[in-house]
């Protein structure tokens, strides 16, 4: 590959790492082209991409974003995914793919600027979606929003039935309420 070449593919890894919000590497060799094929699509759904990298160019572009420690997985066929959102998705997406073909080898990834092994990618595609969890904590905020709520519409209904109640009583008695 001549050097300009080289160059704008550095370039475009070193935005590609800079921009995500997670990327999981791969080993992808053992894959048939049906297989990538579809690893690509579920991907593409997410919007995240999949791309093939040389690993000489994927050090060079690691280096200048921080990230000296991902060159540790840089070995054998390369392919990374790179998350712009979600940066559970990809991990998921991938693990769940390389249960159903194990000739596929998580090697690693980087979430939010900080490289992890693939063992932290199975976990963190054993958590919830972004969504799931914000689902989740506006349910306990709003929990004791809510008890408080009941509460309190319990303390006027109650109110309210024992105003009915000395009502009742001095009409019996009566006198006017």
């Amino acid at each position: 590959m001549p050097k300009p070449e080289k160059e704008a593919a550095v370039q475009e890894i070193r935005e590609k790492l800079s921009k995500s919000q997670a990327v999981v590497l791969t080993n992808y060799r053992g894959l048939n082209v049906a297989a990538v094929t579809e690893l690509r699509r579920k991907l593409s759904e997410a919007g995240i991409e999949f791309k093939v990298v040389k690993n000489t160019l994927t050090r060079i572009a690691s280096r200048e974003v921080g990230l000296e420690d991902l060159e540790r997985y840089l070995e054998g066929p390369t392919a990374i995914a790179f998350s712009p959102g979600d940066p559970v998705v990809p991990a998921k997406i991938i693990s769940e793919f390389a249960r159903e073909h194990k000739e596929m080898e998580i090697k690693g990834g980087a979430l939010q600027g900080k490289v992890i092994g693939p063992d932290d990618v199975r976990s963190l595609a054993e958590l919830p979606s972004r969504e799931v969890m914000l689902g989740r904590v506006a349910a306990t905020m709003a929990a004791p929003i809510s008890g408080l709520a009941r509460a309190l519409a319990g303390t006027i209904r109650n109110l309210a039935y024992a105003i009915d109640a000395v009502r009742r009583q001095k009409e019996e008695q009566g006198a006017p309420a």
